[in-house]
């Protein structure tokens, strides 16, 4: 697959099983969840789309844009 363009919201580049924090609260579309600011998210996974990454939280399979993450 080569090198990975991935990176967070301040150019850090960011690897599959990477934790990560939000730096904005966000509303999950499809449900009344919020996600606040600060959550850490675990062991995110790389997708084909370099501005996104795949992630559970509570349970919840989620794709979060990379824009909103900053890297632990």
């Amino acid at each position: 697959m080569g090198i990975s363009n991935v990176k967070d919201s301040n150019g850090n580049p960011l690897n599959d099983g990477d934790s990560v924090s939000l730096i904005k609260s966000l509303k999950v579309k499809g449900g009344n969840v919020t996600l606040k600011q600060g959550t850490t998210i675990k062991k995110i996974r790389l997708t084909d789309n370099d501005e996104e990454v795949d992630c559970k939280i509570d349970g919840m399979s989620i794709v979060l844009k990379t824009c909103f993450l900053k890297k632990k």
